[in-house]
């Protein structure tokens, strides 16, 4: 059985937040750069929900820990 594939529109919206191209580069320019001593599931802008669900996402690495990875990386790199 294949792993279902996620995409990062598919992560914001998992999240509760507005998942277009648009808001998603919006949320990066904001809470962007991350620091590196950061874990993504503890940066300040999660909710307490939000930030369980990438926590369980990345130590279990499920479906969504990938795409999680993206995301991280994408808040630490530099723009």
């Amino acid at each position: 059985m294949e792993r279902p594939i996620h995409n990062m529109s598919n992560l914001f919206a998992q999240l509760g937040l507005a998942n277009d191209e648009a808001a998603i580069a919006q949320f990066i320019a904001t809470h962007h750069p991350l620091a590196g001593n950061v874990q993504l599931h503890q940066a300040h802008f999660w909710t307490a929900s939000q930030a369980g669900f990438l926590c369980e996402a990345i130590r279990d690495d499920a479906d969504w820990a990938e795409i999680a990875d993206e995301l991280s990386a994408e808040l630490r790199a530099k723009h």
